[in-house]
């Protein structure tokens, strides 16, 4: 049977489908939310804000206890080598500072974990990055479990999630890479050749098989479960976008990333309201939360007075205190219960967000702070993220439009109006979530080439 082309004149319309009753939707409830959460990722923007806020908070502290780094973490610790590997063998938590006491393993470790957190933060090769960045976090951290506070927990947790996000369909150089990719496949030219996400695979995949063999990655079953799938899963893709770009397999392999990066997101939002929730509760039973002088206690001692001036101006006003103090518990109490309620949840994050800005002025604890307010980044608005987006491309392009020539033109090249902006701010990957315009971006910014995690280990 012959179809005729539709340029010809004996063509006919294709058939009308049948008149849907008024007030009828496509499918019910359910299947219109098993489509919501297997067709797209989820938040693209909330988990660029999370990766990019984790990452620079470990990065930055790893920067600052560099002079500090061999009595923290490396081979003058007062929790020495032995020590922690008596305590890991103990708890069987994962470390692969324990491989070896040599000082050059630590420096080489300390690097990676540097390198990786920077990494993570560009969104350069993120999938694998989040990864090295996951295995650098745990390795520092239960090499010297007692050098932390409130906001490690937070990383340590967080760096585990984020492995199984699709954090970086937004803001980040794999977004980048896949509109470049985009670019070409609309000329008809063939996607630029990965190297570098092959060789990554290939290197790493020793290393995965030694320290399975010889007993490295902890006591635990899920994080060798974990770190085989992902090597794993990483060829698979690999070879599924090389053969069947277009196949159902790879319609699956997109649809089972989707329920992981989206499970994984929910995940991340019930352990902030868990965290607020049970602070709250807490302090409601503590007598000085009950009489609203607990505030002024921190400010008196003077590991928590970086500002001794402006620590005992706040905490010579009473009813300051007193304010802070209860205001302090009634948010965090009720923060959970306002998710259902969008105007008055944002106006609780913005109290909390200042709150722990508040935290690293007067207290001397940036990086709590820092994780925290990244741990909130999660049920930020879209439409503000957005705009926020926009804000900083526009100064970027202010900034360098007074630079010679070759940068100014570079940035010409990404302007608004021309299609898909080499920094991934405009064009493709910006259209899904703004379309969305909802608090939790809710629609996949559309990616050529499929942003990340589609390369061998990229």
């Amino acid at each position: 049977m012959t179809i005729p082309s539709p340029a010809s004149p004996a063509a006919a319309p294709p058939p009308r489908p049948p008149a849907r009753p008024a007030g009828a939707r496509p499918g019910g409830g359910p299947a219109r939310a098993l489509q919501r959460v297997t067709a797209s990722a989820l938040g693209p923007y909330q988990s660029a804000v999370v990766r990019i806020g984790f990452a620079a908070t470990y990065l930055f502290f790893l920067v600052r206890e560099v002079p500090n780094r061999h009595e923290l973490y490396g081979p003058d610790s007062p929790w020495h080598w032995e020590l922690a590997r008596r305590l890991t063998d103990g708890n069987d938590a994962f470390s692969v500072l324990m491989w070896s006491d040599s000082t050059v393993w630590f420096e080489a470790v300390y690097a990676i974990t540097l390198l990786s957190a920077t990494a993570l933060m560009l969104g350069w090769r993120t999938r694998t990055m989040s990864v090295l960045f996951m295995v650098g976090v745990l390795s520092v951290q239960n090499r010297s479990i007692f050098m932390g506070d409130g906001g490690d927990n937070v990383v340590h947790l967080m760096a585990i999630y984020l492995v199984l996000t699709r954090c970086g369909q937004v803001w980040s150089l794999d977004a980048r890479r896949a509109l470049r990719d985009a670019r070409r496949a609309a000329a008809g030219l063939p996607p630029v050749r990965d190297i570098v996400g092959p060789v990554l695979w290939v290197v790493l995949g020793p290393v995965l098989v030694a320290a399975t063999a010889l007993g490295g990655l902890g006591g635990t079953w899920w994080l060798p479960a974990l770190l085989w799938v992902l090597w794993l899963s990483a060829a698979v893709w690999w070879a599924v976008n090389l053969y069947q770009p277009a196949g159902q397999f790879r319609a699956l392999l997109d649809v089972l990333a989707n329920l992981a990066h989206n499970a994984t997101l929910a995940v991340i939002m019930a352990e902030v309201c868990l965290i607020y929730a049970t602070a709250g509760w807490y302090k409601i039973q503590g007598t000085r939360w009950q009489d609203g002088t607990a505030l002024y206690y921190p400010l008196n001692l003077d590991y928590f007075t970086p500002w001794p001036a402006l620590s005992d101006l706040l905490g010579a006003s009473g009813l300051m205190v007193m304010v802070l103090t209860y205001g302090t518990v009634i948010v965090q109490v009720a923060f959970p219960f306002t998710l259902f309620n969008r105007r008055v949840k944002n106006v609780l994050l913005v109290a909390m967000i200042c709150e722990h800005a508040g935290i690293a002025l007067l207290l001397g604890l940036p990086f709590f702070s820092m994780a925290m307010i990244a741990a909130d980044a999660v049920f930020l608005p879209t439409v503000f993220l957005v705009w926020l987006g926009a804000r900083v491309t526009a100064g970027r392009r202010r900034l360098l439009s007074g630079l010679p020539g070759p940068w100014r033109t570079r940035e010409r090249a990404g302007a608004p109006g021309t299609p898909g902006g080499e920094d991934g701010s405009s064009g493709p990957a910006w259209s899904g979530a703004a379309r969305d315009g909802g608090e939790g971006g809710t629609e996949e910014p559309r990616r050529g080439g499929g942003g990340e995690g589609h390369t061998l280990v990229g």
